[in-house]
């Protein structure tokens, strides 16, 4: 059976790392995952180059991809319907055509509710969340915040312009998304006093922010960037002593999830844990 990750670029995407782990504990020896330089333009081509192979049970789809996807799928997760992004592609039983059914899920909410479960206190229910960034990966993380009861938080963008996905996502699961500019003089008061904050960020953009960290702080910071580590804003927060998660505590957690949706047997995640660990090593070297 065969699996990959598509987007670009995708070299460096640890997905492989983790799923041919999870194969390997869950003794899947004929199981293989690769990696596919995968734009936009030929993505309906590598889909449909698939679709009567049996052997191969599901994509992961990372940037540019996860609404590219959206028309060449029969059928969706409620996940998606509310973040109208896709990040998984699994096959399913043919139809009369003889094309196998594809279906798309998004795992991203699910990995973001374990890290920011994982990383914050016992019986955690964050209340006050603030969120940097307004695209794609921000409105998985409004509805991972709703997940874990917080409904209102407050999304710091650079262009309102561009916050139309978490808008849409606000609006399809009930938050009441309250936007902010990024950075201004009440970021630094706004930050001490979160519960949370999930920075969306691409690397070197939430710099600004890490600027303006107060000198104490008790919430968790989960910061999307996992290369490079740390991030200016990950020292900052847990210099103020807060709690830091990477983005690959989420990448971890998802790709819990796609292997279990592929493959249909779910993997613990410690060996995926030691898989991670030593390609992000590799990563720092």
């Amino acid at each position: 059976m065969r699996a990959a990750v598509c987007g670009r670029p995708v070299a460096h995407s640890l997905s492989p790392a983790l799923h041919r782990a999870a194969y390997a504990s869950l003794g899947l020896a004929d199981w293989t995952y690769e990696a596919i330089e995968v734009d936009e333009a030929t993505l309906a081509d590598v889909v449909a180059a698939r679709d009567a192979d049996p052997n191969w049970a599901g994509l992961s789809l990372t940037m540019p991809l996860k609404q590219a996807v959206l028309p060449l799928l029969d059928s969706v997760d409620a996940t998606v319907e509310a973040t109208g992004a896709c990040n998984t592609l699994v096959w399913g039983a043919a139809g009369p055509s003889g094309r196998r059914a594809r279906h798309g899920a998004n795992t991203d909410v699910a990995g973001l509710v374990a890290a920011l479960t994982e990383t914050g206190p016992p019986g955690w229910s964050p209340a006050v969340a603030h969120v940097l960034g307004g695209g794609a990966t921000a409105a998985s993380a409004v509805l991972a915040l709703h997940r874990l009861g917080c409904a209102a938080p407050v999304v710091h963008v650079r262009d309102p312009a561009r916050a139309r996905p978490v808008l849409d996502t606000a609006a399809r699961c009930g938050s009441a998304v309250e936007l902010q500019p990024w950075p201004d003089a009440g970021t630094a008061p706004a930050l001490a006093a979160a519960d949370v904050v999930v920075s969306t960020a691409p690397a070197g953009a939430a710099d600004a922010v890490a600027a303006v960290v107060p000198r104490s702080v008790t919430g968790v910071l989960l910061d999307v960037v996992y290369d490079p580590w740390p991030t200016a804003l990950a020292r900052a927060w847990a210099g103020a002593g807060g709690a830091v998660a990477s983005g690959a505590l989420m990448l971890l957690h998802q790709a819990v999830e796609q292997v279990a949706l592929m493959t249909g047997r779910r993997p613990e995640d410690a060996p995926m844990r030691v898989a991670l660990g030593q390609r992000l090593a590799h990563l720092t070297r």
